[in-house]
């Protein structure tokens, strides 16, 4: 009989002194228990989608592509679109600042007194990051906020530089470097450790409320702490080789479509390498004029058009030119082969905005656009905008298809109708 000889991802070919970390093969899958990785990318944008040129006129099957969904017509039985959803609890007049609950479901972002939770990808990084280099990543097409939230609330800063992102995934340190970070994961180690002492000495006078918060702060210590064992095993190792060259950051925030590749093809290497299987995107939402021909006014100015046929035509030109950002990516994660499979098979891509109408600052009828993670997709599922199912339907179901054994998240009822797994 052949023997089989059972590997794992972690070991490493050695030869002449040089180390190199083996990709994902289909050897490194047990038979009996364990599969292909699963991956989700999210992406918002903060100005909306315009709701007339996005969501198709028919429900069902046989919709006629609106005019943003003919530019991912290659796509047509890859992608399913959602209309007449919102999330539970959210009021209009809050729509930019409702971006903070755009990955976590929480009313009252804006108000007075708001507390976030975690984000959808912090809740999935939680059961699944450790099995990459990195858990998570957070990206941003201009500054720090981003959409990723800790589980008590905290903002994740969003990374708007392709070039240190890059740095970070692919570039190896100095032995210097490497000796740093070593150094400071074993601080970090031990801090925990002091943090964790003194909170259980204190926890036995404390009353019932306070233990209760208390036991909350020691579970983000836990989490850290796992964080920092899997920060120490992979800084041991080797970074993955892409052979492209690094990528030079654009200064100039009017190139909103040069930002916005950038990133994407940041989102493609990172995949292709299984360096991370969770992303998260903020895309720029400005004042400036983009670069983009035919554009004169402000992205800001035509996303609040006041249904003004001017201001319409270039916000058409915007969304569009931002669309085909999708569609390149899309056709990337395609045309990445992983063990007779590809990346969009096994990545689902979501694009959406937490307002359903940046002229009105309306938070309901968000645009929804799920494309890839082996959903049976084709499909336009349309809801009762009176009477709309939450949004984080739309995350429990992206938390299942991912592997997660999951039934709720946030103000989820459950998953949403009509949105089933291919996998059966």
């Amino acid at each position: 009989m052949k023997k089989t000889m059972k590997i794992h991802r972690r070991h490493f070919l050695r030869a002449s002194g040089v180390s190199l970390a083996l990709p994902w093969l289909e050897a490194f899958a047990d038979p009996g228990q364990a599969r292909p990785p699963r991956r989700m990318v999210c992406i918002c944008a903060p100005l909306g989608i315009h709701p007339d040129y996005f969501f198709p006129k028919q429900a069902g099957r046989n919709f006629e592509l609106s005019p943003y969904l003919e530019v991912v017509k290659d796509f047509r039985d890859q992608f399913t679109v959602v209309s007449g959803l919102e999330h539970a609890g959210m009021s209009s007049g809050f729509g930019h600042q409702a971006s903070a609950s755009f990955l976590t479901g929480i009313p009252g972002a804006g108000r007075p007194g708001f507390r976030n939770a975690i984000s959808l990808d912090q809740f999935a990084a939680a059961q699944i990051g450790s099995q990459t280099r990195f858990p998570s990543l957070a990206l941003s097409g201009r500054g720090a906020g981003g959409l990723s939230w800790t589980r008590t609330g905290a903002l994740i800063p969003a990374n708007d530089s392709p070039s240190k992102v890059f740095a970070r995934l692919f570039l190896e340190g100095t032995p210097v470097q490497k000796r740093d970070q070593m150094r400071h994961i074993a601080d970090g180690r031990s801090i925990l450790d002091d943090v964790r002492e003194q909170a259980r000495s204190v926890r036995a006078g404390l009353g019932a409320g306070d233990r209760g918060k208390l036991d909350e702060y020691l579970t983000s210590v836990r989490e850290l702490e796992g964080q920092l064992a899997n920060d120490q095993d992979w800084a041991s190792r080797p970074k993955p080789k892409v052979g492209v060259a690094p990528p030079k950051d654009i200064a100039n925030p009017a190139d909103l479509i040069g930002r916005t590749r950038l990133l994407f093809d940041l989102t493609h290497l990172a995949l292709k390498t299984d360096s991370t299987r969770l992303i998260t995107i903020m895309l720029s939402g400005m004042t400036a004029s983009p670069l983009i021909e035919g554009v004169s006014l402000g992205h800001h100015d035509l996303s609040h058009h006041g249904k003004d046929p001017g201001k319409l035509e270039q916000l058409k030109i915007v969304e569009m030119e931002t669309m085909r950002t999708v569609r390149d990516l899309l056709v990337k994660l395609r045309a990445s082969d992983e063990g007779g499979a590809n990346l969009l098979d096994r990545t689902t891509v979501f694009l959406g905005s937490n307002l359903g109408d940046a002229s009105s600052h309306s938070t309901r009828n968000l645009p929804v656009f799920l494309a890839g993670g082996a959903f049976r997709h084709g499909q336009h599922l349309s809801f009762d905008k009176d009477n709309p199912p939450p949004l984080c339907n739309v995350y429990v179901s992206l938390l299942q298809a991912l592997g997660l054994d999951v039934d709720r998240f946030s103000s989820s009822t459950g998953t949403l109708s009509g949105l089933e797994s291919a996998r059966g």
